[in-house]
């Protein structure tokens, strides 16, 4: 058993990710549900220490050795490709493969809310894609992208960690560098796009206040950004943000995120009926009242309700409200929506025709 060989099954079989560790057989994670397949042997820590050789650059492994774990990609040509996560556990080499669609999917084929195609275009300011690990935060990402790829000629920047998704030049020239390979880390890469005449910045994540302040400096500046935070919602991800900087400093930073944060697309994977999964959003767009709501830290505890009012006039939609969607669309099951649901007791009365909007 060889690492192509288990890679090759994976793509074969819609498998989304692969778990190795010492003394089991692979898992596989298949529309959110891990399975193993029957009759395939244990993989032995000579395994795993020789698949991270073959799967990771010097500099990849240089970095395990050192640190005890590394993120990078992996191309099997013919294949596909893949963000591979190695760290150690119980002292031998662990990994988990994720499998990178070799096309970027666009909203339709995704069926996510086409109000993402408008918020995409925006010409500057910052947008934020949230959700857990899974969630589908780099698909939407690449769509966004992919988006404006196609519609506008400029100059698309992206710096990630590993890079998942490759773009081909369509109406904008798109440069993609990847931290460890092409620099040394996000807040260093995130100075030098300031000297590299960017209109669209991609950043991997807002992983620490460098990388915040200087994404926060480049919205301010005439760029649009795009990044990712493990948040679960709107309300979080404004708290979790200006929660980086010091508290002199929150106010300003409150101030300044109302005006340049232009959306907060908020993610979680439900069930679908037969078995796949889809997105459920919370989708939050910048308008005036949302705006003063961000600004004054004794109203932003109403941005959910401005958020389920927004959603006639300007596409927004709270997570309940997405859910609603998705059943109305016959795509997935009200125990699943209730499940899932931010207010269960509210979205059920609205399944019962009882609850308004």
């Amino acid at each position: 058993m060889e690492i192509d060989q288990i890679l090759l099954f994976a793509v074969k079989h819609g498998i989304s990710d692969i778990h190795l560790k010492v003394d089991k057989p692979p898992y596989f994670r298949k529309d959110g549900v891990m399975v193993t397949q029957k009759g395939v042997p244990a993989v032995t820590a000579d395994m795993l220490s020789r698949w991270l050789a073959v799967l990771g650059s010097r500099e990849a492994v240089a970095e395990f050795n050192a640190t005890q774990e590394a993120d990078f990609a992996y191309v099997l040509e013919g294949v596909g490709r893949f963000r591979v996560n190695a760290f150690q556990q119980r002292g031998s080499v662990g990994l988990v493969l994720r499998h990178i669609p070799p096309r970027v999917l666009g909203f339709e084929e995704l069926k996510l809310p086409p109000v993402l195609a408008r918020v995409a275009m925006a010409q500057r300011g910052l947008i934020v894609v949230t959700g857990a690990t899974g969630s589908g935060k780099s698909t939407t990402l690449a769509a966004m992208i992919e988006h404006i790829n196609k519609s506008r000629a400029c100059h698309i920047l992206t710096i990630e960690d590993p890079i998942e998704f490759t773009f081909e030049d369509r109406r904008s020239v798109v440069n993609q560098r990847e931290v460890g390979r092409d620099t040394r880390s996000f807040g260093r890469a995130l100075k030098a796009a300031m000297r590299q005449d960017p209109d669209v910045i991609l950043i991997g994540e807002l992983r620490d206040l460098e990388t915040v302040e200087t994404a926060m400096h480049a919205a301010e500046t005439g760029h649009l950004v795009l990044a990712t935070l493990h948040t679960v919602d709107a309300m979080e991800t404004i708290s979790r943000i200006i929660g980086l900087f010091p508290p002199h400093q929150q106010d300003q930073v409150r101030t300044q995120l109302s005006s340049i944060l232009k959306a907060v697309v908020s993610q979680r994977l439900v069930r679908t009926v037969d078995g796949a999964r889809a997105a459920a959003c919370e989708i939050l767009i910048q308008t005036e009242f949302i705006r003063d709501l961000i600004a004054d830290a004794n109203r932003t505890h109403e941005l959910p309700n401005a958020i389920a009012q927004g959603q006639g006039s300007y596409g927004m939609q709270t997570f309940d409200q997405g859910l609603y969607a998705l059943w109305k669309a016959g795509r997935i099951s009200q125990e699943e929506a209730l499940a899932n649901a931010t207010n269960p007791a509210d979205l059920r009365m609205k399944f019962e025709g009882i609850g308004g909007g």
